[in-house]
């Protein structure tokens, strides 16, 4: 896998919601990613290439993402532009129950280039998801965040722990893992 993406590769963000300003989620990583990820929306949108985002439309009645609920609204900072594809799942990855696969296939896209939350979820089942059926893929490291859990032993493991295993497991088998920086110095 090349280290920085084609031109043209689609920008795929993952769940940028509201949802995931509520503080019950806890102490997360990352906290420039909205702004990392404004400037690709940005450079995007400057040279016309897709920019396609996952919207979680959860079924869980307590779910802060469900349909009608405040935290089932985009960012603002990140929200789509009417003319924007919007893509909504309902499970972790955003290929299940969608037609990702056969836009990216239709579409004959280079790459995708992956951003959003939660690291260790969405992010890691569609990127996991996107590089076992073949699609170039790139995750922006400092375009995504997560927060503190504790791991199978009962040990609490903090945001930036549990970030860097999640890219660590993803890096060089399912998608290059990148910045923001390189990503705008590929062009």
């Amino acid at each position: 896998m090349t280290k920085l993406p084609p031109p043209a590769a689609v920008l795929l963000l993952i769940d940028l919601q509201k949802a995931i300003d509520d503080p019950s989620w806890g102490h997360r990583n990352n906290p420039q990613a909205e702004a990392n990820i404004a400037q690709l929306l940005a450079h995007w949108r400057k040279h016309g290439w897709p920019v396609w985002h996952v919207r979680h439309d959860s079924t869980t009645p307590t779910s802060l993402y469900r349909p009608g609920q405040p935290g089932h609204d985009f960012k603002p900072e990140t929200a789509p532009l009417p003319d924007e594809l919007v893509i909504g799942k309902r499970t972790n990855s955003a290929f299940i129950g969608t037609d990702l696969d056969a836009r990216l296939l239709t579409g004959r896209h280079p790459a995708l280039v992956v951003v959003g939350v939660v690291t260790n979820n969405s992010v890691e089942a569609t990127v996991r998801m996107a590089g076992n059926l073949g699609f170039p893929t790139f995750l922006v490291e400092d375009g995504c965040f997560t927060f503190g859990l504790k791991d199978w032993n009962r040990v609490k493991r903090t945001a930036e722990e549990v970030h860097a295993f999640t890219l660590a497991n993803l890096d060089e088998e399912y998608c290059t893992v990148t910045t923001t920086a390189a990503v705008l110095a590929a062009e």
